[in-house]
């Protein structure tokens, strides 16, 4: 399998987070510099940068127009299947996981990330690719950043066997608690499709994680990529208790993808618990 020479995941890494603060730093329909500044500003390759911005022109964060440059996309419609008061808990998907490391570095966090992990954009974290395999296919390319000040000695062992959060628990005393999650459609880029071993511009699923531990503070920011055509996920939803029709409320005002109209009781959270979810072995919140 065709691979990146050393530092290229980690340099391609750090443009997507550049062009990424620069979206997020403007408005639907802004335009940001063309690829030829971002090159001279940032010293990357076009090749380098132009993948980094693929990958966000296919996650509907950036739009290209032909003769005029790159735009920042409108907002996305957000659905959450999950209230404040009901908890997600995601068993392990399927089938024998192992990974491969890409690239284990620590270097500054750099604005974006910093921002999310709350510390200072020159504070140390532990970068990580790896590509995670299912029964030994490739099933995802994995983005890891963590706090290295949780994680001191943290070994390359640790990232390709077992799972992540038994190692931060049990070698490092860090307990994750709660995650937020987001997961949307994609497609790979050339270098993703290299590593994941399917055809350029396959579709994709996006996950973006922010996990804190039992003391509320932020311990990893992930993205991940996983192949659409050996991947899903399903959910289980409890809509609320049993109403005869008589005696049901008017359904809760909006729209809520794939569930029909008036399924809904009024005021009553929605429980998911997801299969095959990017979250492996999550511990039981009241675990001491």
């Amino acid at each position: 399998m065709e691979t990146d020479a050393p530092g290229t995941v980690l340099k391609r890494e750090r443009v997507r987070d550049y062009v990424l603060e620069l979206i997020e730093s403007r408005r639907a329909g802004d335009g940001i510099p063309s690829e030829r500044t971002l090159c001279a500003h940032l010293g990357v390759s076009r090749p380098t940068l132009r993948a980094a911005v693929d990958e966000l022109v296919a996650a509907g964060l950036l739009v290209r127009q032909h003769g005029r440059g790159m735009f920042v996309a409108p907002a996305k419609i957000t659905q959450e299947l999950v209230s404040e008061r009901a908890t997600l808990t995601v068993p392990q998907a399927a089938g024998a996981w192992s990974s491969r490391l890409l690239e284990f570095t620590t270097v500054a966090a750099g604005a974006r990330v910093g921002r999310k992990l709350r510390m200072s954009p020159s504070g140390r974290i532990v970068y990580v690719a790896r590509l995670r395999l299912v029964d030994g296919t490739p099933m995802a390319v994995e983005h890891l950043h963590l706090r290295a000040d949780l994680v001191p000695g943290l070994t390359a062992r640790e990232l390709e066997t077992g799972d992540l959060y038994a190692h931060l628990r049990e070698r490092h005393g860090v307990r994750v608690h709660e995650a937020t999650q987001t997961i949307e459609p994609t497609v790979v880029t050339r270098s993703e499709a290299r590593l994941l071993d399917v055809p350029d511009l396959s579709p994709a699923l996006l996950f973006e994680r922010l996990t804190t531990d039992t003391a509320g503070r932020p311990v990893e920011y992930v993205h991940s990529l996983y192949r659409g055509d050996r991947y899903r996920i399903v959910s289980r939803l409890t809509l609320g208790p049993a109403a005869t029709p008589d005696s049901a409320p008017d359904p809760a005002p909006g729209h809520h993808p794939g569930i029909p109209p008036c399924d809904f009781t009024r005021g009553d959270p929605v429980a998911a618990a997801s299969l095959g979810g990017d979250v492996q072995d999550t511990p039981d919140p009241q675990e001491p």
